[in-house]
């Protein structure tokens, strides 16, 4: 019995041995792939980051020099505030939309599917084509879609790209109109698991909807929520497509983001040539910005999310 032990020990340890090499044989592709696509362009870019190359001319490495003439770009601090009033006008205004629309539609009893397809309808249009629409809504002419409508009010034509004061919020309705539908459906399906009892036992206790949503339906939500807050800011923080396609930064760079600037570093818009250097360092230092914000977002959130 002693020796018949250890042997069936050492089979068993074969056994997970064998089992754990099959499994690392089936996942090596994967992994081939994963770092191919995924790692292979983070080391790049982040060896990029310490040269000054156009893709065509043989690099030259230069340490941190892109990094310096990065930050000391006056347009830096430009394009850093108008990325941060873009993130606040859409937490203000654009945060609160999907979580009010997914609420009102988990109340209804007719039409749900109908309503939940038409929120996410713009989702389905390319994001590409749904700029280009409402550039046409945009038009400052006194003939313009949104212009005819306050028209009817009495309300003056509204510059709406052509004004450095008015042009970030309606690059901002133009996003949420966008992108508002995922995140209602991903309310709608967190509503599903409320139990239906909770809000019974409210509207015993004389509770409105105002209470009911307040303590029934906030708090099974708060976790989603958070969820969904750090992701909004990550990706407006990125915003490009809106301030490329409407305005390419104007009028007089009021609607200039970071993202936008380094398109301009990597296809010269702003310096005059390519430089990709520029371009990597000043997406290192971002990414390096939001990768520690969402740390201390996570920490900060973690005892709300779990309470």
């Amino acid at each position: 019995m002693t020796l018949a032990e250890p042997v069936s020990g050492s089979r068993r340890r074969f056994a997970a041995l064998r089992g754990d090499a099959g499994a690392l044989v089936f996942l090596l592709p994967l992994l081939l792939v994963f770092g191919l696509f995924s790692w292979w362009p983070i080391i790049r870019t982040v060896v990029m980051s310490f040269q000054t190359t156009n893709l065509v001319e043989p690099a030259h490495w230069i340490g941190l020099g892109n990094f310096r003439e990065v930050l000391s770009d006056p347009l830096l601090p430009t394009a850093i505030r108008n990325t941060g009033y873009f993130a606040l006008l859409a937490f203000v205004f654009g945060y609160p939309v999907p979580l009010v629309l997914a609420v009102i539609m988990s109340d209804l009893r007719k039409l749900r599917g109908l309503y939940t397809v038409l929120a996410y309808l713009p989702v389905v249009v390319p994001p590409a084509v749904a700029v280009l629409l409402w550039r046409v809504f945009y038009d400052a002419a006194p003939g313009g879609v949104f212009n005819t409508i306050l028209g009817w009010v009495g309300i003056g034509p509204v510059p709406w790209l052509e004004s450095a004061h008015v042009v970030m919020p309606s690059l901002v309705l133009e996003a949420t109109w966008a992108a508002a539908g995922g995140t209602v459906i991903i309310y709608l399906a967190a509503l599903v698991s409320v139990p239906p009892e909770l809000y019974d036992a409210a509207e015993v206790d004389g509770a409105g909807i105002v209470r009911k949503i307040r303590h029934v339906t906030l708090p099974h939500l708060r976790g989603i929520m958070l969820i969904t807050l750090i992701l909004q800011i990550i990706g407006t923080a990125q915003v490009f497509l809106e301030p490329y396609l409407f305005t390419d930064g104007g009028p007089d760079n009021s609607s200039l983001t970071v993202l936008l600037m380094i398109y301009n570093y990597a296809f010269g818009s702003t310096t005059g040539n390519s430089n990709y250097g520029d371009a990597t360092a000043l997406s290192l230092l971002l990414a390096i910005s939001l990768a520690i914000l969402s740390l201390i977002y996570f920490r900060l959130t973690r005892s709300w999310s779990d309470s």
